[in-house]
Formats: C-alpha cells, structure tokens, sequence
C-alpha cells in the first residue's frame, strides 16, 4: 500500500534522539528550548511554545485568549474536529464559516457576511480560528482586517503549513494573528512522532501558554502570592494541563528542522508531476493562490461527478484496492454525530459539502518516487475511466 503520508526519518534524526537517551534529560531539558528558539528563528515570530500535540496548542491558544462560557468561536468546517473541539473544551460555543471554492479555505466573502449579521444579533465571535488547509495559507489579510473592524482575535491553525508562506513571508510570524499553532505528527512537513507548538509576538500570551502547558505551575517568585518559601518552591496559580513536549520529540523535531526547506521543495516536485499527469482526466487538482507558497501537506483532487460513471465512494474504494492509501481531508464537523446533537444541520456550509461529496487525497510525502507516483495516476486513471 502505497501511503498517503509518511515520515522521513535519516540516520541523523535517529542519532539525535540516541543522544538525548543518553543524556541527563529525557523530558524538560536543553532540546526543547533549543527546538522552539529554532521554529521562532525559522518563522520570524518572537515567542514559540512547544506542546505534545497541536490539538493541546489549540486548547491552550484558546484558554490563553480568554475563550469561556459565553463566547462563540468560527473557524472552517473543513479540517480536523481538533480545530472546533479547542473552543469546547474552554466552554465556548463554536459555528463554521463556509470555504473558498478554489483554496477549501474559510472564505473571507462569507466570513464578512456572517459578521454582518452576527452584529446585529449580538453573537459575533471572540475567536475566529482559520485552517490552512492543505499548507495552503488563508486570506490572512482580509481576516486580520475583519478582526480590527469587529474585535475578534484570531488563532492561525497552521498544522498543515509549516514551511510554507504567505505574501513573501513565512507562516508563523503571526503577522496576521494573535497565535499561530503547528503540528508535528508523522505525516506533517516535519515529525517530532507526536507534537506542537504555539507561536506568537505577544509576550504575556507566550507566558501565559508556558504556564498552561505545565499544569499552572510557577516558580517565577514574581508571579507568586508570597515569598519563596525555600528553593524548592513553587506554586500552582492557574488551572493547567500536562502538555509538555519531551527532549525525546525536541531533539527528533530540531533535527527534521535542517531538512524542512528540503521536504517543502520536494513536495512542489510531486505536486507539479501530478498536475501534469492528471492533466486530461475528469477532476479538479488544486491552486494554490498567487499570495502563497503551500507547504503542501496535501494534494487533494475533486472529482467530475457529472462526466464520469462511478460515485465518489466506488473511486475511493477502487484505489484503496489497487494499493493505492488514499484519504479523505475533511468531512465537515458539523456532520459528526456529536456536532448534530448541537442541532446543526446538512446544508450549514454548502460549499463544504460539496467539497466533501468530490474531494479525495492523493498520496503525498517527500520520499514518495516517480514509479510510485505513476502507479497511483494509474491507478486513478483506471478507476475514472473503466
């Protein structure tokens, strides 16, 4: 089976985490420091907050921003439910945002609209939170200008994008945003096996995601309600979690960091051989907007419904037959059974669901080769037209 994502893992990664083995520290020690000091360098943002996964950054992005019982928080119905359930978990109620038709991304048009009304109806949201699907930046700009203009604060769901940048400049300076989150789970751009990270250039909301991360827990005596009562001390000040990253996953993530440009740039040369090769065959392949440079995380295809003669499922199923892994990126949250017990319904984002009804994920990862490639347009080429 031909996967749709997967890690690449040199000798030099695997000697970087032999190294921590062997070293003093296995968790809290000098890799993760080192790694959020290289992801701040690399991005161009001040602060970097490194977590044991995206969906923990998410969280604590939120907690961070004041996110309680009675805000609302928007973001895209096309991404993964961590993106929404972080509002939740706060307390928060959460609504989608219709996407783009051509970038899948949460569109600024309906973004604008749905303000306008939730204006008038006193429900706008303290937190719009746009995904980056696909390593393809959103319109941040026109976001950034919407959060000036009614006072919402924005959360850069960059999981898909590190990598990649937006106007000349990279993802994850928070130029556009309060807080940008990545991931590093295997299939991303670069791997730390399970991890993530919270950027921003607001210095106490970096303080403020370093005590969450570590159950509220300070040993900064300026902080605390009295005097040290010894060395040892310390004090719990807020309500936080265990979400730190260990100097197992750091030293992995510093390592892939050498390579990040390198994977980005192979993902361009995989995509540009699928657009030419499927070029003929009865589907959309992706743009990418002329503001962006996409990581590339994935490269997802729409389907021509109406000029071929098998559903959307017999085209999926053809390919997990033929060895091909393909994927499915996103079915839209508000149709999770848990969501539509909040009493959403099919059709709140039209444009998403029919993006769901047509899109599939290719296979896409750096050390993917050209006889791979051609057996998964074979093999897409035998199932469209057959």
């Amino acid at each position: 089976m031909i996967p749709y994502g997967r890690q690449d893992i040199t000798e030099a990664d695997i000697q970087a985490v032999v190294d921590v083995l062997r070293s003093d520290f296995l968790t809290q020690g000098p890799a993760v420091p080192a790694f959020e000091q290289a992801v701040t360098d690399y991005c161009g943002a001040q602060y970097s907050v490194a977590v044991n996964s995206a969906t923990s950054a998410l969280h604590i992005a939120c907690l961070a921003l004041g996110v309680g019982p009675g805000d609302w928080v928007w973001t895209s119905p096309i991404t993964f439910v961590a993106s929404a359930n972080c509002a939740l978990y706060c307390g928060a109620q959460v609504d989608f945002v219709d996407i783009d038709p051509r970038t899948h991304n949460l569109s600024v048009e309906r973004l604008t609209r749905k303000l306008a009304y939730a204006e008038k109806t006193a429900q706008l949201p303290r937190v719009v939170i746009p995904v980056h699907l696909g390593g393809q930046p959103c319109d941040m700009a026109g976001i950034h200008a919407l959060g000036e203009r009614y006072g919402f604060q924005i959360i850069e769901d960059a999981s898909h994008a590190i990598g990649g940048r937006y106007k000349g400049e990279r993802i994850g300076n928070c130029r556009y945003s309060d807080i940008t989150v990545f991931s590093f789970h295997p299939v991303k751009i670069i791997t730390t096996a399970e991890g993530g990270m919270a950027l921003t250039n607001d210095a106490q909301l970096a303080k403020r995601l370093r005590l969450l991360r570590s159950h509220g827990i300070t040993r900064d005596a300026a902080d605390m309600t009295h005097a040290p009562d010894g060395p040892w001390y310390h004090q719990q000040i807020d309500l936080g979690f265990n979400y730190r990253m260990t100097d197992l996953q750091a030293a992995l993530g510093l390592s892939q960091m050498q390579r990040l440009d390198e994977f980005v740039t192979k993902r361009h040369g995989i995509a540009r051989r699928y657009d030419e090769l499927l070029s003929g065959l009865p589907l959309v392949t992706p743009w990418q907007h002329p503001d962006s440079y996409s990581g590339l995380h994935l490269y997802v295809i729409r389907l021509k419904l109406a000029e071929i003669r098998k559903s959307h499922c017999s085209v999926f199923e053809t390919l997990r037959a033929a060895g091909v892994g393909v994927n499915l990126h996103y079915i839209p949250v508000y149709r999770q059974p848990y969501y539509e017990r909040m009493d959403f319904k099919v059709g709140h984002c039209p444009e998403a669901e029919r993006y769901y009804a047509e899109a599939i994920s290719l296979p896409m990862y750096p050390g993917m080769t050209d006889g791979q490639q051609d057996r998964v347009v074979s093999a897409l080429r035998a199932a469209l037209v057959q």
